[in-house]
């Protein structure tokens, strides 16, 4: 189970890849196994009721309420094949969509003037056929987007102008369009009434499709699945280094017990800062002037960005840098003669000469800079820096460092009545009922917003130190003037710390005197460590290795506790290299920290993360501490949370991080241990749950969670197994019932246990774009409220529920499919019991927006993924014994942890 780095899908979930090329109707699915010898082929329950606790509230919610007037209407999909001159495959979306949209213009009349809707790759889909079911055409585009990035009459000239000057003027494209499917609109309609249908994905991505193309073609917006932008200064915000937010709205067809309902939604995406070349080199690299510009770093960000040259308005995609500067830069030219033909003699001109000289073009601090390169590898061309300017709307997918996170958190954010207005507006501007292709389904769509009764569930209480209660309110409590409920005691610990700017010495007094508030002693640190400045200028690594051989010879034996001090907050490249050696190489719980300012609150929070990791207990629900939680307080009953985490995007050798977490000491359902594993790039599919060995044992991440559960829960074996999974779309659920539950339920039997125990399966999506609002009021809706009924799935098990309180900003809350359940949860008992997980992390006093055990499982791959730089590992461990091969690509083993840790909550 997992959450992808690619983004959502049109239900608001990552989407499993298809290729492109296959029909929507086909079936294709993974090699996963099934339990056939048991005849095993489990599949998703229908709903089996509805909830009923809690205090009713009308709310409001971003789904708009569609019309189908003509059922029985056929979509027609085709296949499109477009190929160049040359018969190389037209890849680029945005020219295959010019291209679409030139043929339908000239050629219009051959296909009857029928309109179409084309996805920008190999499929085009039609209301009722074509009159013909192959079709071959010649599209040219003259003087377009066909011709970005033909260098001829803008950079130094082709070897055959005459040649480059036909090339800019037109370029012909051969398109074949053949029949591949028929995709029946009523498959929704049979859906929305409950039964199960086979095509109603295909259907509703056919309508997506409609969207995305009105988007394209109306709007010239950037798409980013079922996202648009537009190219408006009005949408950008800054957010530093020569990135942009840019705002924008995700629209998709959706099935609700209600009727279809178009979901729309504000939307946001990071962007190159349009603008000069230069300006974005030095905000991109945090430098003053062009000359302190690291300009192999330059090349890197740069390539295959487009540009526009600002004396002739032409764009081009950036293919390298020279090697030499401008003025430098040599290359050979024919030389023009009076009457204006060339003759064969050639000469070595410099690029500066030939722009100021030839072209009679100013050019002037870039004379001394590399220019931009837009030919090919045996034939560049070259541009002066200081005439090029970045095109707008070209995404950036590299991971964005803190503060520009912080900025975009700042910048997104929207108050749900300001939201709601966004929204409204975007449904008056769009017009959607004025597509030919939907009018003619018959398909119309409401303005105004889906009306829906939620439910606000009680909060639990909790139990915190001195048999003390406390009561939540709006999802959040405070331990001020009180004790943890089970504190542990410090007696040798150190602090190392990295930062310049900080006082370990007064950091340490105030955590000692913090804690004694809450219940937790702590003596005064073995000693303080402060980092040698010298080191500072070695990488990350080596300055760890340093600081530690330093703290090994103040020690006789390992500290119980390090609290390890930073120089920067969250992205600091120290954090992976020293959490490794203190958790892997040498056994030692550890808590980084890098305050903007020492408060109490911040000192409290430091506190409930190191008294979780040493073993102590923060709090307690109430009706865990009293051993009456129904369903789990009479029978032995494990907790799961599981996620797969994933590389950047566009590296495919960048190893997923899989982890799953199980709980510890039934009947409690606070504490729990984590298992990590690196598998191949992209999978999933969780590889790592059963692992059977040759000698008949199992070393796989169940195992051992079953082992934990069976040591801590005083020898009792989970008969129950709740398991909760983030992000699996819609159409991996059959999947994870037939693969992953498969391995966990032959992990158990290889135990020697006997009848596999009752399960319970959830996937939560937290990246959805369903979005609650209160019906009269412009504050977001409490922590606990629920929603089961009318934007709800026809017949699927599922519902959306907000845990976590809305201080800034609006809520999302979390969509929860529960895809099986053999233990008979009611609607409200299951309802209550992921209201109470959201209120059992150990890491603050806020409930959170996911139930806990999916966060920390997330927080454990996160944690143990920063553990290798697999960027630089990727090519020395093929072939060696630290690395297993999944597929073409061998996968580095992550470090396992020291067994002193292993069983710790070290994800805190």
């Amino acid at each position: 189970m997992m959450e992808t780095v690619n983004g959502e899908g049109a239900n608001g979930s990552s989407h499993l890849a298809l290729p492109t090329s296959a029909p929507l109707c086909e079936v294709i699915e993974l090699d996963v196994e099934t339990d056939h010898e048991n005849g095993l082929n489990r599949s998703v329950i229908s709903r089996p009721g509805f909830g009923s606790s809690g205090r009713p509230i009308p709310l409001l919610v971003n789904h708009f309420k569609v019309s189908v007037k003509n059922p029985d209407e056929i979509f027609y999909q085709y296949s499109v094949s477009i190929t160049s001159e040359d018969n190389r495959a037209i890849e680029n979306k945005v020219l295959g969509r010019k291209i679409l949209d030139k043929l339908y213009q000239t050629c219009s009349s051959e296909l009857f003037g029928k309109k179409f809707a084309y996805d920008g790759e190999k499929s085009l889909y039609t209301v009722g056929p074509f009159s013909k079911k192959k079709y071959g055409f010649k599209v040219v585009l003259e003087d377009s987007y066909a011709n970005r990035g033909s260098p001829a009459h803008d950079g130094i000239p082709s070897e055959s102008d005459k040649r480059a000057k036909q090339s800019f003027q037109e370029k012909s494209f051969k398109v074949e369009i053949s029949y591949a499917a028929e995709i029946p609109l009523k498959s929704v309609v049979l859906a929305l009434q409950g039964s199960e249908t086979e095509k109603i994905q295909d259907a509703l991505r056919v309508l997506d499709t409609i969207l995305r193309q009105q988007a394209a073609q109306r709007r010239g917006c950037l798409l980013v699945r079922q996202s648009f932008f537009h190219d408006d200064s009005r949408n950008f915000s800054d957010v530093g280094g020569g990135v942009t937010v840019c705002s924008g709205f995700f629209s998709s067809f959706r099935p609700t017990i209600g009727g279809l309902s178009l979901n729309m939604d504000v939307s946001s995406t990071m962007i190159i800062t349009p603008g000069p070349v230069i300006d974005f080199l030095k905000s991109h690299q945090n430098v003053r002037d062009a000359r302190s510009i690291d300009w192999l770093k330059a090349k890197e960000v740069l390539k295959n960005l487009r540009i526009k040259t600002t004396h002739s308005n032409r764009e081009f995609r950036i293919t390298g840098m020279s090697e030499k500067p401008c003025n430098q830069q040599l290359f050979s030219m024919r030389e023009k003669k009076e009457n204006g033909t060339y003759d064969g003699e050639t000469v070595n001109i410099t690029v500066l000469d030939y722009f100021t000289k030839h072209r009679k073009i100013e050019v002037s601090y870039s004379a001394y800079l590399p220019c931009i390169d837009v030919g090919k590898p045996k034939n560049p061309t070259y541009l002066p820096v200081e005439l090029c300017s970045l095109v707008s709307l070209q995404r950036y997918t590299k991971a964005l460092s803190t503060l520009q996170r912080t900025s975009l958190t700042e910048k997104s954010r929207q108050k749900p009545r300001e939201k709601m207005q966004a929204i409204t507006n975007a449904m008056k501007n769009y017009h959607y009922d004025d597509d030919r292709l939907l009018a003619s389904c018959g398909i119309s769509i409401d303005k105004q917003f889906a009306q829906v009764e939620g439910r606000v569930l009680e909060a639990p209480k909790l139990k915190v130190g001195n048999e003390e209660d406390l009561s939540p309110s709006n999802g959040k409590w405070s331990f001020k003037n009180k004790k943890l409920f089970s504190p542990i005691k410090i007696k040798f610990w150190a602090v190392v710390n990295f930062s310049a700017k900080y006082d370990a010495s007064f950091i340490s007094r105030e955590l000692i005197n913090c804690g004694m508030s809450k219940g937790i002693i702590i003596d005064r640190p073995f000693s303080l460590m402060e980092e040698d400045p010298h080191n500072r200028k070695y990488g990350p690594v080596v300055r760890v290795e340093k600081m530690f051989d330093y703290l090994l010879t103040k020690f006789i034996r390992p500290p119980q506790f390090l609290l390890c001090i930073l120089p920067e907050k969250k992205n600091c490249d120290l954090y992976g290299p020293w959490k490794k050696i203190c958790l892997s190489d040498h056994g030692i719980p550890t808590q980084c920290i890098c305050p903007l300012k020492v408060t109490d609150q911040y000192l409290t929070n430091v506190l409930l993360k190191i008294n979780s990791k040493l073993g102590g207990i923060n709090s307690l629900l109430s009706v865990e501490q009293l051993s009456c939680i129904p369903i789990i307080h009479d029978t032995p009953t494990m907790i799961m949370g599981m996620d797969v985490s994933h590389g950047s995007l566009g590296r495919p050798d960048i190893p997923s991080i899989a982890a799953i977490v199980g709980s510890q000491s039934w009947p409690l359902i606070s504490r729990y241990k984590a298992c990590v594993r690196s598998q191949s790039s992209k999978v999933e599919m969780i590889q790592g749950l059963f692992e059977p060995q040759e000698d008949g044992t199992d070393n796989g991440m169940m195992s051992e969670l079953l082992l934990e559960f069976y040591r801590t829960s005083n020898k009792h074996k989970p008969t129950q197994i709740i398991v909760f999974g983030d992000g699996v779309s819609e159409s991996q659920f059959n999947q994870v019932l037939n693969y992953e539950l498969d391995q966990m339920i032959k992990a158990y039997q290889l135990l020697g246990e006997g009848d596999p125990p009752k399960f319970t399966v959830i996937v939560v999506h937290k990246r959805q774009h369903t979005k609650l609002f209160k019906a009269n009021g412009p504050e977001n809706v409490r922590s606990g409220t629920v929603v089961d009924n009318n934007v709800v799935h026809p017949r699927n098990y599922d519902f959306y529920m907000c845990t976590q309180p809305g201080m800034i900003g609006t809520s999302r809350p979390a969509h929860y499919h529960v895809l099986l359940d053999e233990i008979g949860f009611s609607p409200d008992a299951l309802q209550n019991l992921i209201l109470n997980l959201s209120y059992v992390s150990q890491r603050g006093s806020t409930a959170t927006s996911i139930v806990a055990p999916v966060s920390y499982a997330h927080l454990a791959a996160r944690q143990m993924g920063q553990f290798i730089k697999f960027e630089d590992l990727h090519e020395t461990t093929a072939g060696t014994d630290n690395a297993t091969s999944l597929g073409s690509i061998p996968v580095p083993k992550l470090p396992k942890l020291d067994e002193d840790v292993e069983d710790s909550m070290f994800f805190c």
